[in-house]
């Protein structure tokens, strides 16, 4: 067995797609028959933290709601409504009330599908995973596997985390959720020499919350949780910030 890194994510090396079997195996201190061992993949599991998505505290419905009020445009187009039904303008009271009613509505629910955005990303995590640990095969929940696991891969499944195979018989995923490819990506054990490759020309590496569309492999987990390409996404998600209108200006 090699020995394990201080922390994969914190040793320089190539991109996990350009590196050959056996510098990657050596580099994740892990060994492609046998895995990790259970005492490692523990060890591993309180440095990494389990395989989930992080997700920033969501605001409920009504909060959503409320705060489209607390828009100064808002605010004074409900102060010309009042203004035009005291004054006997029900016409124009009406009609700016409409345009109130109507921004509120786009807002609340531009807001609501962006908090359940992260929702959508967790459903499409897989539940268990089929893992190597100590030379015996098993199924553990996902949310226990750590970078230098070894993990099996069939039709049907979903992939658990991102990570590089080392085995493979006419695997194919689907990964349009990331790459917007409408057919399954074929996959290929062979490293690939452009460090800037695009996600869907790594045909090396398998992505957490894809789906294995026909035959089988065997990859070792590269990266977990927030590392993976959909908690790079979820980082963005929630790191997006609202920017006023030009008219909100």
């Amino acid at each position: 067995m090699h020995p394990a890194p201080a922390s994969v994510s914190s040793v320089p090396h190539d991109p996990w797609h350009t590196l050959a079997r056996d510098p990657l195996l050596h580099l994740l201190g892990t060994h492609a028959e046998n895995g990790l061992a259970e005492q490692e993949a523990f060890e591993r599991l309180k440095q990494y933290g389990e395989n989930r998505l992080q997700e920033s505290r969501r605001a409920s419905a009504w909060k959503l709601l409320f705060s489209q009020f607390q828009n100064v445009l808002v605010i004074i187009l409900l102060i010309a409504t009042a203004l035009s039904g005291f004054l006997g303008e029900e016409v124009e009271a009406i009609t700016i009330a409409a345009i109130v009613l109507l921004a509120v509505v786009l807002g609340f629910v531009q807001e609501y599908r962006a908090e359940n955005a992260m929702a959508a990303l967790k459903e499409m995590a897989a539940p268990t995973a089929k893992v190597i640990r100590g030379g015996e095969q098993g199924e553990i929940p996902a949310s226990g596997l750590v970078p230098g696991d070894v993990i099996l891969l069939a039709a049907g499944d979903r992939v658990p985390a991102d990570a590089r195979l080392v085995q493979e018989a006419n695997l194919r995923t689907e990964e349009a959720a990331l790459t917007g490819e409408s057919l399954p990506s074929e996959k290929s054990t062979e490293a690939i020499t452009q460090n800037d490759a695009p996600l869907g020309d790594r045909r090396n590496m398998v992505y957490g919350g894809t789906t294995v569309s026909h035959g089988r492999g065997k990859a070792v987990v590269v990266a977990t949780a927030m590392q993976t390409e959909f908690g790079k996404i979820a980082t963005m998600l929630q790191s997006v910030e609202s920017e006023e209108t030009p008219l909100q200006k």
